[in-house]
């Protein structure tokens, strides 16, 4: 067996990797070391990961990073001692027995998930020096293959055994792990580059958002500066989806939960919902006697069930399709407490989704300009590092008929509608089989970020399936009712997602187009300030997000201020640009300075604007 399992992270390369079987060996070091520091301790899973490895504990006493210097220190020890690692192979009866022996109840419990599900003969364990483990490696021959590997452990955390939060809450143990010290030094230099430019901490530092407890977890509270963002945002969706056709909608932030039982969403997606509001209504009924209504009501964790509503809204012909009906839509979602993380990972969010009903000939072309979009969004934003996932149904799955819609027929016919249209679109994929949406096939697209995280930036879903659950039809050439196919598509994905990338991506220093202040006017005095109010207010004249800076500290200070906030047009004025009608253009991240007339100025910045593009 493996300690890995679904939930876990996947592995740096394959298991007969060199690097693999280093990390996988040192997380036994260090397993050991903190069962001689901390007697008495029991463990969880212990796997490599993409940069190390970690390690699950029940601690018989808690460990904080003032304990790091300690472990670390024992696991050099327990490397010089050369300690060989050996395998053997263990019954049922023999490999529970062992476990028992060991105290360790949670290998325990996955022992015997592993046979009843599995059906394995034996497990296999591994030992080093006094160290035991149920594993399956591989790892290397003896400590001393770790001798000149570079570690350090990174952070403590907690963790829910198996990824569950009704179980025990773990305490996990990170730590890097490379071939050599030198690499080690290279990785750790640039992982705390990549902190700096870590969301939550821009996010304080720039005014972006906060998030308040008594708002609620999850709940984030857009900032003047985050709103900005936001809306420059929505205002790019806006323009290319007007350009491609797509007619605006708005709908209701809450609905009946009939219609999700409708969709199929209820009761399997519950326990991602808000707490129903149940409602009652006296009314009138026959003879004058009082009738007593109650219904249920739920926040609207997606908004599909109320487009497909808008279409049905009257008869539909096939030359209304295809049928794009966009929107902002304000949606919620009760993500486990543990999971949350600044703008990542929230309980309300606001998705730039779309719908489009189109007929089955046309269902290849229109999710082909879909990932055209896709592109086109990712290009005018400067996003590069991502790649495309192209999920499918697993029709070996056993738990398939619960998973997917029944239709073997349909899910080949809109996987191949799919694969068509990535084909066509040039775009890089890979096959994520079984990760199909319930009622079709989809386009995860896939972003590393600065950070090193992966994480899907947004969705694109063929639905062959919910039509018939709504009754969804259309009047086709031959008169006969039909079933349109529905592309659920969100390029931008989420504000707060999106914003959280953005924020990485450009460290906080957006291009012009998107900087929440494009320009901040500094004078050298306070005799210049009239004139550098004049600039101000001709540029927000011509809508540009202009302002001075009113306070009292000197020159040099301002511009420090205005570095730090990371303004990407720093406009100064003295005595010479007053007198000859000009400013000083300093850009942000550039030494060199400009100095041309307000008009010039003017100009450039509006073309910076007009074409979302920077220098």
């Amino acid at each position: 067996m493996h300690e890995m399992n679904e939930s876990e992270p996947e592995s740096h390369g394959g298991h007969d990797d060199q690097l693999h079987r280093i990390r996988h060996s040192l997380s036994h070091v260090m397993a050991q070391a903190v069962l001689q520091l901390r007697p008495g301790s029991t463990l969880g899973f212990g796997p490599p990961i993409a940069d190390g490895f970690y390690y699950d504990f029940v601690l018989s006493e808690p460990i904080t990073e003032e304990d790091f210097p300690e472990i670390e220190k024992r696991m050099k020890h327990i490397i010089k001692q050369n300690q060989e690692f050996t395998r053997e192979e263990l019954p049922r009866a023999e490999a529970f027995a062992r476990l028992d022996a060991m105290g360790e109840p949670y290998k325990r419990e996955y022992a015997d998930e592993l046979f009843e599900k599995k059906n394995l003969e034996t497990l296999s364990f591994y030992t080093n020096g006094s160290f035991l483990d149920m594993c399956d490696g591989p790892h290397v021959d003896s400590t001393r293959a770790l001798a000149k590997a570079g570690f350090k452990i990174r952070s403590v955390a907690g963790a829910y055994w198996r990824g569950d939060s009704k179980n025990k809450m773990m305490t996990r143990l990170y730590a890097w792990a490379f071939e050599t010290k030198e690499e080690l030094d290279a990785h750790v230099k640039a992982w705390k580059d990549a902190q700096a430019r870590d969301h939550k901490k821009l996010g304080k530092e720039l005014d972006f958002f906060v998030i308040d407890e008594e708002i609620g977890k999850g709940l984030p509270l857009w900032l003047p500066n985050g709103t900005v963002i936001r809306d420059e945002l929505e205002k790019l969706a806006k323009e290319l989806e007007f350009k491609a056709g797509y007619v605006r909608v708005a709908t209701p932030h809450i609905a009946k939960t009939d219609l999700y039982y409708r969709t199929g969403h209820l009761p399997y997606y519950k326990e991602h919902m808000y707490p129903f509001m149940e409602l009652k209504e006296v009314h009138e009924g026959e003879h004058g006697a009082e009738v007593e209504v109650r219904e249920t009501y739920c926040m609207k964790p997606m908004n599909c069930p109320h487009h497909h509503k808008i279409f049905s809204a009257r008869p539909r012909s096939y030359r209304d399709l295809p049928m794009r009906l966009a929107e902002y839509g304000q949606v919620y979602r009760f993500e486990d407490s543990g999971a949350l993380s600044g703008l990542l990972r929230v309980r309300g969010m606001m998705m730039n989704d779309a719908h489009i009903y189109c007929t089955e000939e046309q269902a290849t072309e229109e999710f082909l300009a879909v990932m055209k979009m896709h592109q086109e969004v990712y290009e005018i934003l400067g996003l590069t590092d991502y790649y495309f996932r192209f999920s499918t149904w697993d029709p070996e799955d056993p738990k398939g008929k619960a998973k997917y819609i029944d239709d073997p027929e349909g899910w080949e016919k809109a996987e191949r509608l799919v694969h068509d249209a990535m084909v066509q679109s040039g775009a890089k994929f890979v096959v994520g089989k079984g990760e199909a949406a319930f009622y079709g096939p989809k386009i995860d697209v896939q972003f590393k970020t600065v950070t090193g995280r992966e994480e899907t930036a947004s969705t694109n879903q063929l639905d062959f399936g919910i039509a018939a659950r709504l009754d969804l039809e259309y009047v086709g050439p031959d008169n006969k009712m039909h079933r349109p196919y529905i592309i659920h598509r969100a390029p931008l994905g989420t504000h707060e997602r999106f914003v959280a990338f953005l924020i990485e991506h450009y460290g906080g220093a957006f291009p012009t187009w998107l900087a929440p202040v494009q320009a901040r006017v500094v004078t050298v005095g306070e005799r210049f300030d009239e004139y550098g109010e004049g600039i101000v207010q001709r540029l927000r004249g011509q809508m540009v997000r202009a302002e001075r800076d009113k306070s009292s500290d000197t020159m040099g200070k301002k511009i420090r201020n205005a570095v730090t906030a990371k303004i990407p047009n720093i406009l100064i004025v003295g005595e010479r640009e007053a007198e000859e009608g000009t400013v000083t253009l300093r850009r942000y991240g550039k030494e060199e300075q400009r100095t041309m007339t307000v008009a010039e100025l003017e100009a450039e910045l509006l073309q910076k604007i007009k074409s979302r593009k920077d220098d």
